[in-house]
C-alpha cells in the first residue's frame, strides 16, 4: 500500500477466528489478528485501537462499530468502522455506515453506504511550544 511505514504494517498472522456457522452477540476485543468468517452482533476492536489486523470474510457479517489499526472487508458490514492504519475493501465488501481510514484501498464492486473520513494522521504528535530565554 502507498506510503506504509516499517513497524505499521498489518499483522501477518491469524491469531483468533470466528468460525463459518458462528454467531456472537457481544462485544470483541482482540489482540494481533482476528477474520470473522460467521456473524458477530456486537463492536469489534482491538486492544489498542491502532493495532492489530482484522480480516471479516465474503461469508461474514457484522453489526457494530470496528475500531482496528488494519481492517481487510470481503462482507458485510452494518455500523461504522474507524481503520486507525489502513483500510481494504475487497470486491464483495458492503459497509452501511461512516468509514474513516488512513490509508485506503478500495477494489471495484465494493460498496459504501456512508461518510468517507480520512484521517490527517495514522498518530497524534504532540506539538510543544519552543521555549524563550
Amino acid at each position: 500500500m502507498f506510503g506504509v511505514k516499517k513497524g505499521n504494517t498489518p499483522q501477518s498472522s491469524i491469531d483468533s477466528l470466528i468460525g463459518v456457522g458462528t454467531r456472537i452477540e457481544g462485544n470483541v476485543i482482540f489482540t494481533g489478528g482476528l477474520r470473522v468468517d460467521g456473524e458477530v452482533r456486537g463492536n469489534i476492536s482491538s486492544e489498542n485501537g491502532h493495532e492489530g489486523t482484522l480480516v471479516i470474510s465474503e461469508k461474514a457479517s457484522v453489526e457494530g462499530e470496528i475500531s482496528v489499526g488494519h481492517v481487510v472487508i470481503n462482507g458485510t458490514v452494518i455500523g461504522p468502522v474507524i481503520a486507525g492504519e489502513s483500510l481494504e475493501l475487497l470486491p464483495a465488501a458492503r459497509v452501511t455506515g461512516d468509514v474513516e481510514y488512513y490509508q485506503i484501498e478500495m477494489q471495484q464492486g465494493a460498496v459504501i453506504q456512508g461518510r468517507l473520513v480520512h484521517q490527517i494522521s495514522a498518530k497524534t504528535v504532540e506539538l510543544k511550544l519552543a521555549s524563550s530565554n
